[in-house]
């Protein structure tokens, strides 16, 4: 039945390719065997890599991710969370005191490519190899390797013997062949941040000893029979634990002897992995998991677009949460919220990270604030349905982010959404940007499109770029298309500058006998068409939408109130004068951008209200 089922997702990926925007991108066939010694915390493992070029250059060098040499004393990443003036406290100086038994690394023993030796040099996290034979464009070639490896004492994501005492997170953890697009080779060396991978078809057999539960990413092939559906024990004493995971561009996995496993079938989704370590004081919450996701994943696959595997598991391991494909490890002594928070935003990763592969290690905020953009979305309905006890929903799940994203720009930290993740100057810029900046970016989205609009662009954005490497123009064309509006002014300021929003209500008065003129002022530097609610003394209200005039056009509807569509406001103009039909003596306020969907950083100004004796 596996068998089946992989086939099947197989040809799925194929008809997705076929339909998708003409834009090359490597592919990989990966095959590992992996024998590991719980004893010593080692492995030693072979790999081999079929390697498809399907680019138009011929290619002389290739480059591996060597993520475990991170943690070692003197490396960059060692070196750059002591130089950082607000360095993550997960790590800080804990690398430096690592002994020779308890650092990581990955040693190439052999590299062959073709069946011939290849010259290869180990610089910190990066294996560069110089070929001896170019790979011509639109070729294969085949890669084998023999490796050896020591898990670190857990630290940042990957590890042994983390805070919750599970045994393996072995994520970041064999090597990984770096990726080669339209932009070059990305052999970024492992700082701390994010990743960027091949889509391929991984085959993966891990032989450990016979206690140790496994789970991974993938479809596990030799399943046996029992509560933890664990492989049959060789001779040996060790299980072999099989693998395969087509179209994914990583590979994790976390083992423990006490792992427990739960197994439920989501009844519009995948089969469900839940597998943690089982406590007195987590017991409760991860017993409510299964049932709380599995509307989770109803609820993502209607909105954002349907999710394509026929698994997914939730593993106990880590120092917090991190999404891979097919899996995530989440830690899991928590209570319901905070754990079914965690699952969520790590479980919508598969979209945007897992399935819509953009670099994140560019483009951060794509993956990071996409995610918890959704993930703010889904915790408000799993409020709303009463699956979170008492905690109650909120008519605005994202005014947070806004409110905090306002904060930080006033600070003088704040850097471009551009700066790669490795380079900003401090880990607050970074997580503002990433996750809160990145999420606004959706948020204003909405209020500019109009939200009809916006959420069949969004899904559009997914079933366009699904199984690719989508890039920041890439997702605002989908956005533009659907939208009819021009939208390349929103991307280039909000992406790479960190100009502010302000405007402001100055004035009100009467214009004539019938009629009243509002006056508005933009007083920060970045433009955005703004919502102007009136509000009379009835309490009747009437939308007006302002759309910028380099916008070419407008939305058409958005939260179901009528919208009145006023005159452009061309973006150099400081001013704007809105004249309405209505008396002056009947107006009661003016208010702009009421929803809090705009991040206007000093909303105080955005209200006038008259005075009594008015």
């Amino acid at each position: 039945m596996q068998k089946i089922t992989i086939l099947l997702a197989l040809l799925f990926t194929v008809t997705v390719l076929s339909a998708q925007p003409d834009r090359w991108q490597q592919r990989i066939e990966c095959t590992m065997n992996i024998d590991f010694d719980v004893e010593k915390h080692q492995f030693a493992g072979t790999q081999k890599i079929v390697y498809y070029n399907n680019s138009p250059d011929e290619l002389n060098k290739v480059f591996y991710h060597l993520y475990f040499n991170a943690f070692q004393p003197g490396s960059m990443m060692d070196v750059q969370n002591k130089m950082l003036a607000d360095a993550d406290p997960r790590v800080a100086s804990r690398i430096s005191s690592l002994s020779e038994s308890e650092i990581g690394y990955l040693k190439i023993k052999t590299l062959k490519q073709d069946g011939k030796n290849t010259k290869f040099e180990h610089s910190g996290t990066i294996l560069e190899v110089t070929l001896e034979k170019p790979i011509a464009p639109n070729s294969s070639v085949t890669f084998e390797m023999e490796f050896d490896g020591q898990v670190p004492v857990q630290i940042r994501r990957s590890g042994r013997n983390n805070k919750e005492g599970v045994d393996y997170s072995m994520s970041q953890w064999y090597p990984k062949m770096c990726e080669y697009d339209y932009q070059g080779w990305h052999s970024n060396p492992y700082v701390g941040r994010e990743f960027y991978g091949i889509w391929g078809d991984f085959d993966v057999t891990i032989n450990i000893h016979k206690d140790w539960v496994v789970g991974a990413t993938g479809y596990l092939q030799n399943t046996g029979t029992g509560p933890t559906l664990r492989p049959d024990v060789s001779k040996l004493g060790k299980v072999a634990w099989r693998y395969l995971a087509p179209n994914v561009h990583d590979f994790v996995w976390g083992a423990d002897p006490d792992y427990k496993v739960v197994v439920q079938k989501a009844k519009n989704g995948p089969e469900m992995h839940f597998v943690y370590k089982e406590t007195a004081d987590n017991k409760e919450a991860w017993a409510a998991l299964p049932d709380i996701m599995d509307k989770v994943f109803e609820f993502a696959s209607k909105n954002y677009g349907k999710y394509p595997y026929d698994k997914y598991s939730f593993i106990q391991g880590g120092d917090g949460g991190m999404e891979y494909p097919m899996a995530t490890l989440i830690t899991g002594e928590r209570n319901l919220g905070s754990l079914v928070g965690v699952s969520v935003h790590e479980l919508m990763h598969s979209w945007y990270q897992m399935i819509l592969g953009s670099n994140e290690a560019l483009h951060a905020w794509m993956d990071e604030g996409f995610t918890s953009h959704t993930s703010a979305e889904i915790m408000n309905y799993l409020k709303e349905q009463k699956l979170l006890g008492n905690m109650s929903p909120v008519e605005n799940p994202h005014a947070g982010s806004i409110a905090s994203y306002a904060g930080f720009s006033a600070s003088g930290y704040e850097e471009p959404l551009s700066t790669h993740a490795d380079h900003f100057s401090t880990n607050g810029a970074y997580g503002v940007g990433a996750y809160v900046k990145g999420a606004v970016m959706l948020t204003q989205l909405e209020y500019i499109m109009g939200k009809p609009s916006f959420d069949r662009a969004f899904l559009k954005y997914y079933d366009t770029w699904k199984f690719k490497h989508p890039n920041p123009n890439d997702f605002i064309r989908v956005m533009e298309k659907e939208s009819g509006l021009e939208l390349d002014w929103y991307r280039e300021y909000w992406v790479n500058s960190t100009h502010t929003i302000d405007y402001s209500v100055n004035k009100v008065e009467k214009e004539g006998k019938k009629e009243v003129k509002i006056i508005l002022e933009k007083k920060g530097r970045m433009p955005m068409p703004i919502d102007v609610v009136v509000t009379d003394k009835k309490g009747k209200k009437t939308t007006y939408t302002i759309p910028l005039r380099i916008m070419r056009g407008e939305k058409t509807s958005d939260l179901g109130d009528e919208i009145k569509v006023a005159e452009d406001w061309p973006w150099t103009n400081p001013a704007y004068e809105l004249i309405i039909p209505m008396k002056y003596k009947r107006i009661a306020k003016v208010e702009i951008d009421p929803s809090i969907r705009m991040a206007d950083v000093k909303r105080n100004n955005n209200t006038w209200e008259k005075k009594d004796n008015d």
